[in-house]
């Protein structure tokens, strides 16, 4: 049957119905879209090879495994935290630490760790001789009695002060009546003796008298 005698075998209102619809169809153009679908899905079906099909079969099954192993290894609930760390740059920095390390990684020859092997291991061997001997414990004892006697800031301040007041002094004119000036101030006496204490006690401790 012809579509002429298809058409004619409706009756004459529902021909109508379907006359005015596809004249609606032709006016704003839909008929001519539906032509050019018509076309593409014609053309993709031609072009659907069972080569085209399996692989399409293989990228969604592979797609819904990965889903299923994202779901049950539970990354959807850092997913927050990842959000997060995207935001405020943390990840970045993660990224760039990592570069850093991976950098570092890299330019460790054999020689370098060999070397870094050695100065490990002596400075173990040193560690271990100042705990056997005690010397260790009386070094942080004499570096806390110095801290406590404030003696490194008082030698500091002296330091300075001398200086300073060198600075504004004449020059020194020399002779035995220079010498005899200098030794009648009793600053200076009092200084004098008291370097020849430190020299004393240290000569003493030297000699062990």
């Amino acid at each position: 049957m012809t579509e002429t005698h298809a058409t004619a075998a409706l009756d004459p209102a529902r021909r109508a119905k379907m006359e005015t619809a596809l004249a609606a169809l032709v006016d704003n153009g839909d008929l001519d879209r539906l032509v050019a679908l018509a076309r593409v899905v014609g053309a993709a079906q031609d072009s659907l090879s069972d080569d085209i099909v399996t692989r399409l079969a293989s990228m969604a099954t592979g797609g819904l495994d990965l889903l299923d192993r994202v779901n049950r290894s539970g990354v959807a609930k850092a997913l927050p935290t990842l959000t997060a760390m995207i935001e405020n740059g943390d990840l970045e920095r993660l990224a760039g630490l990592a570069r850093t390390l991976g950098s570092a990684q890299d330019s460790l020859s054999d020689d370098i760790v060999g070397r870094l092997a050695r100065v490990g291991a002596e400075a173990l061997a040193l560690v271990d001789r100042l705990t056997r001997n005690g010397l260790g414990m009386r070094l942080l004892a004499l570096v806390e009695r110095v801290e406590g006697s404030h003696l490194p800031q008082h030698l500091v301040d002296a330091v300075e002060t001398a200086g300073q007041q060198a600075a504004k002094a004449p020059p020194a004119k020399g002779g035995i009546g220079g010498a005899i000036k200098l030794l009648s101030d009793p600053d200076n006496q009092q200084a004098l003796a008291y370097a020849l204490s430190i020299l004393k006690a240290l000569r003493r401790s030297r000699t062990g008298g």
